[in-house]
């Protein structure tokens, strides 16, 4: 079965942002940031897709990718 996994510490890493700043800027907290980072979370609200995407300057897509 396929499921869907966050590339969000790759996207971290070419931006140059660290945990601490991305959280304070998207505006959740590290716990929650951290989850997201490491694929922990089963969701994620499109409001804090959104804002992880508006800081990183960056679509959905670039940070969302199926594994089978």
């Amino acid at each position: 079965m396929s499921k869907i996994v966050l590339k969000l510490d790759r996207m971290m890493v070419e931006r140059k942002i660290s945990l601490n700043e991305l959280a304070e800027r998207v505006g959740i907290s590290n716990v929650n940031l951290s989850k997201i980072k490491n694929n922990k979370v089963s969701a994620i609200r499109f409001s804090t897709l959104c804002a992880i995407c508006d800081v990183l300057d960056c679509e959905p897509g670039d940070i969302l990718q199926i594994e089978k």
